[in-house]
């Protein structure tokens, strides 16, 4: 930990030196919520979001604060270890596996043209009583699958040995949006109803989870995070086809998966809260994570050490520096080009709105891993050598 801030009804405890104003706004907002518990924090990749920042960690009593989850709920990371190793005759062949990763896997706004499998969606669920769920299944089963835009990314990387992995950062799709949209206009508006005494304009309405809209949306939300670990295994699926039929004989490790953006029951401090994470992850001791930087830069397999000043949590990336649109006005092309070219990555920057993801928009994710110290361990360091964007 860097340092605490006390000003506020209950500290704020910050795992990074610098950080903005707007950030900062965002985070004594949390402090000052009533059913804050014990402290909230801020992991080395945090910066503003909507309502609360990402990167944050807030652990509430009895309540769930839609927008202290997020819109991409159940977002999250997938990789898995091959037993083939990176060598110049398959550096020749990566723009090919992109391309055929590519027509398997819709990217942007893409969807399928034809519904996935049912019984790849989540299951144990009763659809009937998850009403935003059920209004948008059909629409869901023709996204299961598929990337999505901005920070998501399917990357090929290596590591020290030259064993490759595969890597995968994606979510709910619009239905993590339709559910997050609806649950807090709904909390707005009781809010609203029951004078409640957290200020609108910060965006942190918030339901008392002894009401059946809370358990309704806690329901809605975990079908979210299962419908998000569901995409992102078929998409799995898809690009290990593409990797058997150029390596028939290889084979796959054991699927690490870690999400962000959701909250869940745990105890800390000797009482049960609902602790949301908001662009970060999960790090109990021992459990085993995935912090990936930007396309050019490291990402990191982890293990948590299960630190409770932050409520076992550690960041979910490196965290972005610029917004997309000052990184689209300010970066130049053509020298973020020149970046990746030198490091032989097969990137995705091809245009100039492609900048908002060029990694001069993102934090030095050496320093930010150097700033989690005592959250995670790092178990393998990974290098990039191509990527599919969104």
């Amino acid at each position: 930990m860097k340092r605490i801030i006390d000003t506020e009804r209950i500290p704020i405890k910050l795992w990074l030196d610098e950080i903005d104003d707007q950030t900062l706004y965002q985070a004594k907002n949390l402090a000052n919520l009533p059913f804050a518990f014990q402290h909230i924090c801020l992991m080395p990749d945090a910066h503003s979001g909507y309502g609360m920042p990402i990167g944050g960690v807030m652990a509430a009593d009895g309540v769930i604060v839609p927008n202290a989850v997020g819109v991409d709920i159940g977002c999250g990371m997938c990789a898995v270890k091959t037993d083939i190793k990176f060598a110049p005759a398959i550096r020749k062949k990566m723009e090919d596996i992109l391309e055929d990763i590519k027509k398997r896997i819709p990217v942007g706004f893409s969807h399928h043209k034809k519904a996935q499998d049912e019984n790849l969606m989540p299951q144990n669920y009763d659809i009937n009583s998850l009403p935003v769920v059920k209004s948008e299944y059909a629409s869901a089963l023709r996204q299961l699958g598929t990337l999505g835009g901005g920070n998501h990314f399917v990357e090929i990387q290596k590591e020290k040995d030259n064993t490759i992995w595969i890597m995968i950062h994606s979510g709910s799709r619009n239905l993590g949006k339709q559910v997050a949209d609806h649950y807090n206009k709904l909390a707005k508006k009781l809010n609203k109803e029951w004078n409640s005494p957290v200020n609108p304009k910060v965006d942190l309405a918030y339901l008392p989870f002894k009401t059946g809209e809370a358990q309704q949306y806690f329901d809605e939300m975990n079908y979210c995070v299962d419908f998000a670990l569901a995409n992102r295994k078929l998409m799995l699926t898809r690009v290990q086809e593409v990797f058997r039929y150029y390596f028939p004989n290889i084979t796959f490790g054991e699927m690490i998966n870690i999400a962000h953006n959701y909250a869940v029951w745990e105890k800390h401090f000797g009482k049960k809260v609902l602790v949301h994470r908001k662009g970060a992850t999960s790090a109990h001791k021992g459990e085993l994570g995935i912090i990936p930087g930007s396309q050019g830069t490291n990402s990191y397999i982890v293990e948590g050490l299960g630190n409770p000043e932050s409520f076992a949590s550690c960041s979910h990336g490196a965290g972005r520096k610029m917004g997309r649109n000052e990184a689209i006005r300010s970066l130049s092309l053509e020298e973020e080009q020149r970046k990746l070219d030198r490091l032989g990555i097969v990137h995705a920057i091809r245009r100039q709105r492609d900048l908002d993801e060029a990694p001069s928009a993102y934090k030095n994710i050496v320093q930010v891993m150097a700033d989690q110290e005592d959250l995670v361990k790092i178990v393998v360091k990974l290098w990039p050598l191509a990527v599919v964007k969104g």
